[in-house]
C-alpha cells in the first residue's frame, strides 16, 4: 500500500496545528502582505435570476479567483404562501410579479428553480476546476410585518415524489403542501409545521389551469384550499441550511433544465452542501458560469416526497479557480461535483454521469424516464474507486477493499430525474495526509490577522478586516461578530499549545476576509 491507513482514534487532538506559548494575552500582526479579496453583493431580483435554466448565459456578475460573494437565493415555492413568503419583500415580489398580460421572468423553464447568476470567473477555461467555499448561510427574513422575526418554508409532497400514487389513504394521487416556520435570527435551530393543505386546481393570471404542481411561480389562491393546522404537533425538525442547486454551466447545451443534476453539479440536493463545506466543480465553458439557488432549511437523504423545506437564504461564498496545469491528484480529471468538509470527502454519482451527452438530443426529457438507483450506485462506486486510487494513491485492490469496509454510500435523491448516490470517505483514517497540520499563529498572521489568547477563559480571538472570531477550547460553537456560529471543528490544547486543522485555517481565513 502506498500510504498507510490509520483508523481515526483520538485524532481530534493530534490532527492540528501549534500556536506559540499560551501563558499570557498576546496580539500580533507581523505581515505586510495583507489578504484582501474583493467582496461582492449579488441581490436576487428579476434582472439577476433565471427561472429553471442552469445553462450558459450572460453573467449577472463577474469576479476574480479568491473573491467573496454575498448571494441571495430565493425558493421557487414562495407562491405556496404569498402572505408569509412574498408579501413585503421587494426582491421576491419582483421575481414573482405576474398579472394578466404582464409577467416578470416570463421565460420559466425548462426547469423550476430560481437560479441567481450566473457568476462568471475571470480566466476560467474548460479543464479547470472551480472551488466554492460556503462561508455563511442565513435565513432570509420575510417582508410581512405580521410575521416579523420568522422565516417560512414549504415542503410539497408533489407529483414527482417517489411514492406519488402509491399511498394507502385516498386519494392515492394527492399533492400536499406543508408550511414550516423558523426563527429568522436562529434563536432556535429547528423548524415546526404551521399547517398543511392539499393542492387544489389553480388558475394562473393568464387563464391556464393547473390541476397539479406543474408550473413554477403559480401563486396559490388560499380561498381555494382547506388549511389543516393539526399537523406534526410537538415535532421539531433540525434546521440544516444548504443549497439544493449550485453548479457551473455544462458545455453540451445552451439552455439546461435545472432539475436533473450532472457532472457540472446543479440540483445535487445533498444537505451537506452547507456552511463549512467546499464544493469542487469541473469547468467546461469559459467563465465557469456559476449559478446558485434552490435553498433548503432541512432535507433527509433521498428527498423522498419530492422536495425539502424549500426556503430563501442569503449566503457568503468564496470562489477559487484552479487552473488545469496545476491541479493536484484529487482534482486532476475531475468529472463530478466533489464535496469536502472538515472530516470527509463526498463523491457524488448519478444514474448518468453526463446525461446530456449520453442520452443525446432528447436528453432533457428522456432522463426522467431512464433513471435508477442501480445505475447511480454503480456510477458512485466507480467514481469513489477512481478518487481513492488517484487522490489517495491506492492500488485498485486497496481502494476496493477500503470502499467496502469504511465508505458509507447513501441515496442522495430519487426525485430529480437523474437520481443520485453519494459516498462518504472519512479523512481521519488517512492520518495527517488528509488533515494536514500547520501552525495556527503563522497561518493567520501571515495574511495580516491578529491572534489573541485569554488564559483565564481559554479563549482564542482571531481579528481581521473588522471581523472577530472568538472560540473557547473544546467548544463546538464560537462567536463571530457578536453572533453564535457553529465551528467547522473545535480548537484543542495539546501539550500547552492550541491546535486546529488546516481546513479550519483555510475556511476562517476566507470568512475573516469578507468586507461587510
Amino acid at each position: 500500500m502506498k500510504k498507510q491507513i490509520i483508523r481515526n482514534v483520538g485524532v481530534t487532538l493530534s490532527m492540528f496545528l501549534v500556536v506559540n506559548s499560551l501563558s499570557s494575552v498576546m496580539y500580533a500582526n507581523t505581515s505586510n502582505d495583507a489578504y484582501k479579496p474583493k467582496t461582492h453583493v449579488l441581490k436576487a431580483n428579476s434582472e439577476t435570476v433565471r427561472w429553471g435554466n442552469i445553462g450558459k448565459g450572460d453573467p449577472a456578475l463577474t469576479v476574480h479567483s479568491g473573491d467573496i460573494v454575498t448571494v441571495e437565493a430565493i425558493t421557487h415555492h414562495s407562491g405556496d404562501d404569498y402572505e408569509r413568503m412574498i408579501k413585503g419583500d421587494a426582491g421576491v415580489e419582483d421575481i414573482f410579479h405576474w398579472i394578466e398580460g404582464e409577467k416578470n421572468e416570463a421565460l420559466r423553464g425548462p426547469g423550476v428553480h430560481i437560479m441567481t447568476g450566473p457568476i462568471a470567473v475571470e480566466g476560467a477555461e474548460p479543464g479547470d476546476v472551480l472551488e466554492v467555499k460556503i462561508l455563511d448561510m442565513k435565513l432570509r427574513p420575510n417582508g410581512n410585518d405580521q410575521y416579523a422575526g420568522k422565516t417560512y418554508g414549504v415542503n410539497a409532497a408533489a407529483n414527482w415524489g417517489y411514492l406519488y400514487g402509491d399511498m394507502v389513504e385516498e386519494p392515492k394521487k394527492r399533492e400536499v403542501v406543508t408550511i414550516y416556520e423558523m426563527d429568522t435570527e436562529g434563536g432556535t435551530d429547528y423548524a415546526t409545521a404551521v399547517y398543511n393543505y392539499k393542492w387544489s386546481v389553480q388558475t394562473d393570471p393568464d387563464g391556464q389551469v393547473h390541476p397539479t404542481i406543474d408550473y413554477p411561480g403559480v401563486i396559490v389562491d388560499h380561498k381555494t384550499i382547506d388549511k389543516n393546522f393539526d399537523v406534526l404537533k410537538g415535532v421539531k425538525i433540525p434546521v440544516r441550511l444548504h443549497f439544493g442547486t449550485m453548479g457551473v454551466a455544462p458545455k453540451e447545451a445552451d439552455v439546461v433544465d435545472s432539475v436533473p443534476p450532472s457532472y457540472n453539479g446543479g440540483n445535487v440536493d445533498d444537505w451537506r452542501i452547507t456552511e463549512g463545506a467546499t464544493m469542487y466543480y469541473p469547468v467546461s465553458v469559459a467563465g465557469a458560469l456559476l449559478s446558485i439557488g434552490d435553498p433548503h432549511a432541512g432535507q433527509g437523504d433521498s428527498e423522498i416526497n419530492g422536495t425539502a423545506i424549500e426556503t430563501s437564504v442569503t449566503g457568503d461564498i468564496q470562489v477559487i479557480l484552479h487552473k488545469k496545469a496545476s491541479l493536484n491528484n484529487k482534482l486532476k480529471g475531475l468529472n463530478f461535483p466533489l464535496l469536502e468538509n472538515e472530516n470527509e470527502w463526498v463523491v457524488h454519482g448519478f444514474s448518468y454521469a453526463n446525461y446530456l451527452e449520453e442520452l443525446g438530443a432528447s436528453a432533457q426529457t428522456d432522463i426522467f424516464k431512464n433513471s435508477s438507483i442501480d445505475k447511480a450506485m454503480k456510477d458512485a462506486a466507480h467514481k469513489t474507486k477512481d478518487f481513492l486510487m488517484a487522490g489517495m494513491e491506492l492500488s485498485e485492490d486497496e481502494a476496493y477493499s477500503l470502499m467496502s469496509v469504511s465508505a458509507d454510500f447513501g441515496i442522495t435523491q430519487v426525485v430529480d430525474g437523474n437520481w443520485g448516490v453519494h459516498a462518504l470517505i472519512d479523512k481521519g483514517q488517512f492520518g495527517d495526509s488528509e488533515r494536514k497540520p500547520v501552525v495556527l499563529r503563522s497561518s493567520f498572521e501571515n495574511f495580516g490577522a491578529k491572534v489573541g489568547w485569554q488564559p483565564a477563559t481559554k479563549t482564542v480571538t482571531l481579528s481581521y478586516n473588522g471581523n472577530v472570531l472568538e472560540m473557547k477550547v473544546g467548544a463546538t460553537t464560537g462567536i463571530y461578530n457578536g453572533e453564535t456560529v457553529k465551528l467547522v471543528a473545535p480548537i484543542s490544547v495539546v501539550n500547552g499549545k492550541i491546535v486546529v486543522s488546516e481546513y479550519f485555517v483555510n475556511f476562517y481565513k476566507a470568512k475573516l476576509a469578507k468586507t461587510e
